[in-house]
């Protein structure tokens, strides 16, 4: 039996073919070393000499049953729920907002678009600077407040850490999501806003029944971005609270996942916590795309 080309390549071989180099980053950047990953957690591995016979015997669930009962783990897979909860309804409604009103005929509009975009593109660690000058105890916040300032002070505060930390990762990456909904809105029609304004409506009416349904694609694909990246949550909590103070109280699955296994040199431990993130968010994305994204079919 003779295969021939496009059964291989469909119809299109060209672009099958071009699409090649992209699979192969895809497969080496991702698919081995997830699939590495998941082998890792079901031995009892650790780090070895370069060339040296070792044996790493196949330990069934006993990583998972050690990260499962992990309190550190526990209570880092808590707060990246919080922070989800804080971080994803907070970018939709920030960004699709201030998206609408930057899509609208105003003076400076180049100006307020690229100044929100500023932010995404600044390197983590000189923001950060700038975010504990001003929440730290003696910082311009607690400055302003006077009184009602919390103390302990924000970022050392177990009840308020993951809130700011939530903030602050919303604020910086307000850009991405605003220039997503931008390019949304420009594929609703006017006629639309036309047609409602007709029959009455005012600017909030057009807003819910035309905007919000015209750019439902884009929320869903920024809800989802959202969540993905707010469960590797990483950096903000290592820089911002000294990795994951006060006592855990900021400490996300990524950082716990890097002190087992880079720091403690546990990286069979730190690959379950990871297989653990992998198969929670692909959950979470699956609900999310079920409700946000249901009329999008």
């Amino acid at each position: 039996m003779r295969i021939r080309a496009d059964q291989i390549l469909g119809k299109q071989p060209i672009g099958a073919a071009l699409a090649v180099p992209y699979v192969v980053f895809l497969l080496a950047v991702f698919a081995y070393p997830l699939g590495f990953a998941v082998y890792i957690s079901f031995h009892d591995y650790f780090f070895a000499a370069p060339g040296a016979v070792v044996d790493r015997p196949f330990v069934g669930f006993e990583n998972y049953v050690t990260v499962l009962s992990d309190p550190a783990v526990q209570r880092a897979f808590v707060n990246v729920v919080i922070f989800l909860v804080i971080n994803v309804p907070l970018t939709v409604v920030l960004s699709l907002g201030l998206a609408n009103a930057l899509n609208a005929a105003i003076r400076w509009r180049t100006f307020f678009r690229v100044s929100y975009y500023v932010p995404y593109v600044t390197a983590s660690v000189a923001v950060v600077g700038v975010w504990l000058f001003l929440f730290n105890s003696n910082g311009l916040v607690n400055s302003i407040l006077g009184p009602l300032a919390p103390d302990p002070s924000w970022l050392v505060n177990s009840k308020l850490a993951m809130p700011t930390v939530a903030i602050y990762v919303t604020w910086k990456q307000l850009g991405l999501f605003i220039l997503l909904y931008l390019a949304a809105l420009q594929n609703v029609s006017k006629d639309l806003y036309e047609a409602a304004e007709m029959d009455g409506a005012n600017k909030w009416q057009r807003f819910l029944n035309v905007t919000v349904p015209g750019v439902r694609p884009a929320t869903t694909l920024v809800v989802l971005v959202a969540t993905v990246t707010g469960a590797n949550l990483f950096t903000e909590p290592y820089l911002l609270t000294g990795g994951g103070g006060p006592d855990g109280a900021s400490a996300s699955p990524v950082l716990i996942m890097y002190q087992r296994g880079i720091e403690q040199g546990h990286p069979d431990v730190g690959s379950a916590i990871g297989v653990l993130l992998v198969i929670g968010v692909l959950l979470l994305a699956l609900i999310e795309r079920r409700f946000v994204g249901r009329d999008d079919e």
